[in-house]
This record gives structure tokens, sequence and C-alpha cells, in this order.
């Protein structure tokens, strides 16, 4: 009640994906859709197959998708790229505010010493070893409900755990649509499962590298210039029979694409020879991201 309480009489909404095709904004208030991370899976109007939970068919989902933009008033983009595919994926015609994401401004502000620090003391990480932050998406085909989905334990943990126990921490950060009730105790605190009350950037600033797939996080990952490993193990079928991408996946994400365990684990083990890459395609992607994307946004509103 509570919830419908302030979405009945707030005067700003302020989201970062859909909401429920149940609520009626009024006319007096302005729904600001910060959206989340450049596309790198397609989206919405630009798919051409849909799986998700709940959803009929795929002209059915666009069609809800269509008329979910239709009540936003803004829309918020971190590049010129980003700003086209919306445009077009979301039949998006009302204000774009090309102005970086906002919610990137804290990789900027704490990404020093005495903050990170701090964020490992608050999340009872140990000072003395480094963090792999374990972070994949969801995949389309594994619901067993309305938007709820399986984790696909794709990463073997004994190998994790044998080879960089000792000097690792892994934390293991869900989607937040992903369920899952893993015991990792076994792992003798090895294994760090954090639920949706913390940040995802307070789990970005503490780590020292990133194991994704197909994640849009790599874009916000990449401001911190930190090495990334594409653990793609079905990579053929989501790029053919489940979601896609608008870029070739292996020659665009910046940081070395591993299929399985063993070249997941000598990756990590190896040199980090991608750092060039890297400032290659922060510089492409982020004209408007330098952590004062929240003083931009708020200067147009007001």
């Amino acid at each position: 009640f509570r919830y419908l309480y302030y979405m009945a009489t707030a005067k700003f909404w302020i989201f970062d994906a859909r909401q429920p095709k149940f609520l009626r904004k009024r006319n007096k208030v302005a729904y600001i859709q910060t959206w989340h991370g450049t596309p790198l899976k397609k989206l919405a109007l630009d798919m051409d197959t849909v799986y998700m939970a709940g959803e009929e068919s795929i002209d059915a989902y666009k069609e809800e998708f269509r008329k979910n933009a239709l009540t936003w008033d803004y829309l918020i983009s971190q590049n010129p790229f980003s700003t086209e595919v919306f445009r077009r994926a979301f039949d998006y015609s009302g204000l774009m505010l090309e102005v970086g994401y906002p919610r990137n401004d804290v990789l900027f502000r704490y990404n020093n010493e005495t903050d990170i620090r701090r964020i490992k003391k608050e999340l009872s990480l140990p000072p003395d070893k480094k963090i792999m932050l374990y972070a994949p998406t969801w995949r389309d085909d594994e619901s067993f409900g309305l938007g709820r989905y399986h984790y696909s334990n794709a990463l073997c943990m004994d190998d994790m755990y044998n080879a960089f126990g000792n000097d690792y921490i892994l934390i293991l950060k869900y989607h937040y649509l992903v369920e899952d009730n893993t015991d990792w105790s076994k792992y003798n605190g090895f294994v760090k499962v954090y639920n949706q009350s913390v940040d995802i950037a307070s789990l970005y600033l503490v780590s020292d590298m990133l194991i994704t797939d197909y994640s849009s996080i790599i874009f916000e990952y990449i401001l911190l210039n930190r090495p990334m490993y594409f653990y793609a193990y079905d990579l053929k079928l989501f790029a053919d029979d489940d979601r896609g991408f608008y870029e070739n996946y292996e020659e665009y994400v910046p940081g070395q694409v591993v299929l399985n365990m063993d070249e997941l684990m000598d990756a990590v083990k190896s040199e980090d020879r991608y750092e060039n890459i890297r400032l290659s395609f922060k510089n492409a992607a982020y004209r408007y991201t330098d952590g004062k994307s929240t003083e931009r946004f708020m200067e147009l509103l007001s």
C-alpha cells in the first residue's frame, strides 16, 4: 500500500526499467526513464523472438513495450549510439536527455583507496585479498515463473576455489530477475553473495576484475579501466537462438572472450593485455560520462 501511495502522489517517477502496466500516471507526474547500459543485446522492438516469462508472443511483447514507453516524459542516454537505438527499439519520440547516466557518477567520486577500504569494511570483505566479481546476465529461456529465472551455474566453483581460493574472494552477483538458493558455504568464505539491497556500484569499486558474459554492466565497469573477462560458454545459442546482439560480440567487447572453464582460468592467471582496447572502447562509448551526469540532468529539469 505504501508503494501504491507514493506512486499515486509523487511529482516525479524516476526508474531504470519498465514499470507494471497496471500503474496509471497522473497528468502532473514527470516520468524520467533512466534505463541502464549501452545496448549490447537486442532490445524491445529490435528483438526477433521472445522467451521471457509472461509474454504470449513477440508481437504482444512489442506492443506492450511500445505502450509503456509512451508514458515516459524523458529518457536518458549516455552516447549517440544509445540515443539512436533507444529511439528505434522503444519507438520513443519524447524528450531524450543525452547527458550520461547519473548512477555512474559514484564510480568517479569513490574510486580511491580510502573509499574502497571503507566499502570493503562495510561489506565484510577482507582487506588483504583480491576480489573477483562474477556478474552474469539472465537467460530469456530459463524462466520458472513470471519474472523469475534460474541461475545458470556454468562457472565451476570447485575449479575456481582450487585455483584462486588462497588469494581471492569471488563475489557472485545475480541479475535481479534471477533466484538461486545454492549453499556456497563449503567454499569457506571464497564465495560471497550479496542481495539486491547492495548497490552493484559498490561491488564494482571493491573488485579487481569482472567476469561476465553478455551483461550491459560492461558499460559501467569499463569506467574503472580494470580487467574484464567474457565467459561466453553459450555464445552461439545466445547469438543465434536467444536474444542476439547489435555488434559482433567477439570483436566488440573490450576483453578476452573465453568459451570454457580452462580458458577462463588461464585468462585470469595470465597478464592482462587489454588495457589499450578498454581505453579505446571507453573513449568511443562515453562522450558524456565524466562524473557530472547528475549535475547536467538536474540542470535540464530545473
